[in-house]
């Protein structure tokens, strides 16, 4: 693993997230899914400075798809955000986010500033 994902792990494993179980390095496919979060069907991809490149943000979005089409979203974290201390912890907090049920509107929830 890279050292961006690295750090994330360590906020990740073990429910840290929420109380959310993620596996990493997980296979699905043909593709290898940085973080993934099988209750809420989430996959988390770290991207470094080489997703921005041209041919690497096909494939990028091409593997999105083939996942979308297999009922996984794919949330994409810069490395940069989890490399700097002062953004990672907003890093944690939108995957929070992106795998607590969602809650109708007026509901308490610890997400919204209830329960």
């Amino acid at each position: 693993m890279t050292l961006p994902e690295v750090l994330l792990w360590r906020c990740l494993r073990g429910g840290r997230a929420g109380g959310h179980k993620f596996r990493r390095q997980h296979a699905q496919g043909l593709f290898v899914i940085d973080f993934f979060c099988a209750e809420a069907r989430l996959a988390v991809e770290v991207d470094g400075d080489v997703h921005g490149h041209p041919d690497q943000a096909r494939r990028d979005q091409d593997r999105t798809r083939w996942l979308a089409e297999q009922g996984v979203r794919v949330m994409r974290v810069p490395a940069r955000d989890i490399l700097n201390e002062e953004t990672r912890a907003g890093v944690i907090e939108a995957i929070v986010r992106a795998v607590a049920p969602s809650t109708p509107s007026g509901s308490p929830s610890p997400m919204n500033g209830g329960g």
